[in-house]
């Protein structure tokens, strides 16, 4: 799947995430690479990036990595998300590096560590489980 081919899914089936202009930059066969605009609504007080937008941000680079994985099958769904925030975003865009750690019939297992956009030290780091529909 093509990071373009993944946007045009999600920007049908995944209305918010088109809303919150992530986008997928990077996608391969399990991993992938997603960028969030920096955008003043996504902020919370003391002028940080939001927990839930952060969280936002892992499901959608999970999602991109499994579809790079297995093709576009809409049906695939989080059945659990673990986020460690580690220090301050910067204000500004906010990249996340997914890999897919185990891929099965019906559970992937994948970790996403986010980063401040030119910053290379990590901001959050993120693990989680999708279920795949039997197909």
């Amino acid at each position: 799947m093509t990071p373009d081919a993944f946007n045009s899914l999600t920007e049908t089936y995944l209305p918010l995430a088109h809303q919150m202009g992530l986008r997928a930059e990077t996608i391969g066969d399990g991993v992938a690479t997603v960028r969030m605009p920096f955008n003043g609504m996504s902020l919370r007080p003391g002028g940080t990036v939001s927990g839930p937008a952060m969280m936002g941000l892992v499901d959608y680079a999970m999602f991109a990595a499994l579809l790079g994985a297995i093709g576009p099958v809409e049906l695939a769904v989080t059945t659990n998300l673990n986020i460690n925030f580690l220090r301050r975003p910067a204000q500004t865009d906010v990249m996340a590096e997914c890999r897919i750690l185990k891929l099965g019939r019906r559970l992937a297992v994948m970790e996403v560590t986010l980063f401040s956009d030119g910053d290379d030290d990590p901001i959050a780091h993120a693990t989680g489980t999708y279920s795949i529909p039997p197909r």
